[in-house]
């Protein structure tokens, strides 16, 4: 493992860590828009699904921009949040209930992307590669969006996860 000891290095570390956490993100979306019961939020699941392959598309032109190899560094941080997410598909039964859990798990995703994309456009723009930082500006954007409909569609779910709750506790 070659030492981080440049900015430029940093920033394609980074790089390789967000390009590995979207690929495992690419795997995980089918399996939550299977188990979602809402149809607003199979959908949402299955609308980003599309919008994170065209995120993996941009960041190879990332890598192309800055002649580096397109290749991946295992992201824990997004394997464990994925694992999370399998856990809940896993312990709650089909309904609002799990719908809830889903859309926590995937909020979780989303934040830590929009940290990641975050930092990343913030290097780019500091190393002076301000077409990678807009590159990465509109990934961060998506994401921003995604979690914008994610919290939307939460507060008609959860209610409904409440009523949910309330006639399984009768």
């Amino acid at each position: 493992m070659p030492k981080v000891d440049t900015v430029e290095k940093l920033f394609l570390n980074e790089i390789k860590d967000l390009y590995s956490a979207e690929k495992q993100i690419t795997r995980a979306l089918p399996k939550m828009a299977k188990a979602a019961s809402s149809e607003e939020l199979r959908q949402a699941f299955q609308t980003h699904l599309e919008e994170t392959r065209g995120q993996i598309q941009r960041l190879e032109r990332v890598f192309e921009l800055i002649g580096a190899k397109a290749s991946a560094k295992t992201c824990e941080g997004m394997k464990g949040l994925l694992e999370e997410g399998s856990e809940i598909i896993e312990e709650a039964d089909e309904g609002e209930v799990r719908d809830a859990g889903l859309i926590g798990a995937a909020q979780r995703v989303e934040h830590y992307e929009i940290a990641a994309y975050g930092t990343v456009r913030a290097i780019a723009q500091t190393i002076g590669n301000q077409e990678v930082a807009d590159l990465l500006q509109q990934t961060l954007d998506e994401e921003g969006k995604t979690d914008k409909l994610l919290t939307k569609i939460a507060m008609r779910v959860n209610k409904q996860a409440q009523s949910q709750s309330q006639r399984n506790a009768a």
